[in-house]
């Protein structure tokens, strides 16, 4: 009987029911539906082609096919692959989703708006070897991390990650990234790693921080280390090439909300104990799979829709429909808020294949997502560079 063969394809096939149809709920099965689900649905290829094709394969070869339980694990292993077939092809329709949020949010001439040197660096195709055989790889060689670089004094809580390009190109904008974990548990160097090393690629300097996690520390305890971020940004990211005048902000899950209140509140002297003259402006916003209500029954000023007004920077959401953790809702909430009340562009990504924490691998989907922020962020920038020249 194979039993390494047998147990392989069951967890695919669990893996990839959980991938197709989520469990929200009893725990600890929705922990398991969490984490199973969300590693077959980003990587449908990795599982059919190393985990089913070549168990199935091996148990071939050795002869282990020889029993009708062994036949009955063939079978299952195809029904397996046919169900990752349609888990692959809602991530290549989100593809197409994307693109139409970008559309959408800002506008069907959106390219004829940018700048040909940011319109030039934008992705043209789609880096095949790493999502089929390398989509755990963030690396590349050509960004270096320069790590742990203290921001305030917390500790390794206040610690950051500086990703830039080894040729330290001058005026490179900034993009700051918060990790998501329930605002408990988490660490940088963890989340979104293909987009801070994409855009480090391209020239940007990215900032991946830690911050201060309950129960020891509250809201706005982390708001404000975001905060201290962007500070920190300012003063010290020229050193790696950076044009401290271009900052964008993101995050991912709690990350996500923390990014949303931060660009929401710039410059806001209750968010900067000791920094109170420090400039927390941010360029735009990027939110993934962002928590938008307030901060575990907190008071509503803990929530990003309390802070929107018509001066809202450029926002840029991309959330999942098979989100387990946060209701897709939210999120509509959010930028329904903030199109009705801002007048900077707001590009909303509805991912319906799409799990919580869909930024972990170079996958189908958040590959299309990375270029929809980097066209958004182009936008953002054309428009920058617009309003600077007029100011001329």
């Amino acid at each position: 009987m194979p039993v390494g063969y047998m147990f392989t394809v069951f967890c695919v096939a669990v893996g990839t029911l959980f991938a197709l149809a989520p469990v929200r709920r009893p725990q600890p099965i929705s922990t398991v539906s969490y984490f199973l689900g969300l590693a077959v649905n980003e990587l449908p290829f990795f599982a059919g082609i190393y985990w089913l094709g070549i168990s199935t394969a091996l148990a071939f070869a050795e002869g282990d096919i020889d029993s009708p339980i062994a036949w009955a694990t063939v079978a299952l292993a195809a029904t397996a692959a046919l169900g990752l077939t349609v888990v692959a092809y809602q991530g290549w329709r989100d593809r197409s989703a994307i693109q139409r949020a970008v559309v959408d949010g800002l506008g069907a001439d959106w390219r004829t708006t940018i700048d040909a040197d940011l319109a030039a660096g934008l992705q043209h195709r789609l880096p095949w070897a790493r999502i089929l055989f390398l989509p755990f790889f963030r690396r590349r060689p050509d960004v270096r991390r320069v790590a742990n670089l203290s921001y305030g004094d917390a500790g390794r809580r206040n610690l950051l990650d500086v990703y830039h390009h080894r040729s330290t190109p001058a005026g490179a904008p900034i993009l700051i990234h918060m990790h998501g974990g329930h605002y408990d548990s988490g660490h940088k160097n963890s989340q979104s790693l293909p987009l801070l090393y994409r855009l480090a690629g391209h020239g940007w300097v990215c900032i991946s921080a830690n911050y201060r996690l309950r129960p020891q520390y509250q809201h706005p305890d982390h708001l404000i280390d975001v905060k201290k971020v962007i500070a920190w940004a300012r003063e010290h990211a020229h050193e790696y090439g950076a044009d401290p005048s271009t900052v964008f902000v993101a995050g991912s899950s709690a990350g996500g909300h923390m990014a949303a209140l931060a660009a929401l509140t710039q410059n806001d002297p209750a968010y900067q104990p000791g920094f109170e003259d420090a400039d927390t402006s941010v360029s735009a916003a990027v939110v993934l799979n962002g928590w938008y209500r307030t901060y575990f029954d907190d008071s509503p000023e803990s929530a990003p829709a309390y802070h929107i007004t018509a001066d809202a920077p450029p926002f840029f959401v991309a959330h999942g429909g098979k989100d387990t953790l946060v209701p897709l809702s939210h999120a509509r909430e959010l930028t329904d808020h903030l199109r009705r009340v801002s007048t900077a562009p707001v590009v909303y990504a509805e991912m319906n294949g799409a799990h919580h924490a869909f930024d972990l691998y170079h996958s189908l989907r958040f590959e299309a997502v990375v270029d929809a922020i980097e066209a958004f962020a182009a936008r953002v920038r054309s428009r920058e560079r617009a309003g600077q020249r007029q100011a001329r």
